[in-house]
């Protein structure tokens, strides 16, 4: 694997040295992907080829200016931004299967018919959850050092980020919910998270290489 990388970065930094769509600058792109398409994701969704061909899109137009070959691989970006497209669309096609569902009932209210179809029938199963949002809630939970545990709105150490991070990963919890179940406002629940969650759980991002 240590070859590929090595090998890799050196064909990102040539390709890179010649002009946006010059002939040399296609076909070493091309020789990347290749050597790339091997090693990201794949799951059987019928919507990843799609997520594939945003990712690949994404890596022609971005390769030079968002990658950063000291805070990882060329593998570790792509499989990132692939993944997050997948949440995207798997994101997309729970909410059209759900609004489907919705019309077969008011269909079949409004009909004769006594029989109402249940809409959970109609909705897909979810897919396995992306291994990046396993890996963030493991740390979450675990909490080793107690800092998530321990940095709270003041006078209520109930609300830490250990649980709002966990309440956030998808399927969220809206904050509208969150500030009834905690008494209190969504702008002092979002604010804290801004500041205090939010800087955490980009620390760890980039310490495991996702960012």
């Amino acid at each position: 694997m240590k070859g590929l990388e090595e090998q890799l970065r050196q064909l990102v930094e040539e390709a890179c040295g010649h002009p946006p769509g010059s002939v040399p600058r296609q076909r070493l792109l091309t020789q990347i992907i290749r050597l790339v398409s091997k090693k990201l994701w794949r799951e059987s969704t019928v919507y990843y080829q799609d997520a594939l061909q945003q990712t690949w899109l994404y890596f022609c137009r971005n390769i030079c200016d968002a990658y950063d070959p000291n805070r990882g691989t060329a593998i570790t970006w792509l499989n990132v931004y692939l993944r997050h497209r997948l949440q995207d669309f798997y994101i997309k096609t729970q909410e059209e299967n759900s609004r489907k569902a919705f019309a077969t009932i008011q269909q079949s209210a409004s009909g004769d018919r006594a029989d109402i179809i249940n809409p959970i029938d109609n909705i897909a199963a979810p897919p396995d959850p992306p291994p990046i949002l396993d890996h963030v809630r493991l740390w979450v939970e675990r909490d080793i050092d107690g800092d998530l545990r321990q940095t709270h709105i003041q006078g209520r150490s109930d609300v830490n980020c250990q649980v709002l991070i966990l309440k956030r990963l998808p399927p969220e919890v809206s904050w509208k919910e969150l500030a009834q179940e905690y008494g209190l406002t969504v702008s002092t629940l979002s604010s804290f998270y801004q500041r205090q969650c939010i800087p955490r759980l980009r620390q760890f991002a980039e310490t495991e290489g996702y960012l």
